[in-house]
């Protein structure tokens, strides 16, 4: 792998992000985890509203708050970086939502940088699974993953498609594209 890129993987939701990001983890890697099921919790817990069945833009503000904390928070730190989302996620997510994309949420995109390598995991019917926190439906996550494959590209950025494989082989998938 290259000395400090910061790897984004994205995707839509219920395809694995997560359980490949945990794995990453556990294998000594620097992580850092999805912003949207955090403003998620914490906002139910205090009935919040920030939520993205509330009030998206919102929402929004508060996932590109943290994707620019976590970015900021790695800047020293060497070895590969993994991300559960990155900030152009945030203009993806605006854009599924038909919101418009505000100025400085684009120049965050555009100067906030992650390697040129991002992992977008496919729609994974066969896992995926709603939640308290994941109020989808396979549709919407299958225009997530539109919406990201659209937005990525379009800040420079090549996506790898990850393999419907086992955490273990997606892991192998990952460090063989990074080696």
């Amino acid at each position: 792998m290259i000395a400090n890129p910061r790897i984004v993987i994205t995707g839509g939701p219920g395809s694995g992000k997560t359980s490949l990001i945990e794995a990453l983890a556990a294998a000594g890697h620097a992580t850092s985890p999805e912003a949207g099921r955090a403003i998620i919790r914490r906002q139910q817990a205090i009935d919040g509203q920030a939520l993205p069945w509330r009030d998206r833009a919102l929402f929004a503000e508060l996932m590109l708050d943290r994707e620019l904390a976590a970015h900021a928070r790695f800047a020293d730190i060497e070895g590969p970086i993994f991300f559960d989302r990155g900030t152009p996620d945030v203009v993806g997510y605006l854009s599924l939502c038909g919101l418009p994309v505000p100025a400085h949420v684009e120049r965050a995109a555009r100067e906030i940088r992650y390697d040129r390598r991002v992992f977008i995991a496919p729609v994974w019917p066969e896992i995926f699974a709603r939640d308290a926190e994941r109020r989808q439906d396979l549709d919407e996550a299958q225009r997530t993953f539109d919406a990201m494959a659209e937005v990525y590209p379009r800040f420079g950025y090549d996506l790898i498609e990850l393999p419907k494989a086992p955490v273990a082989e997606r892991v192998a998938f990952v460090a063989s594209r990074l080696a």
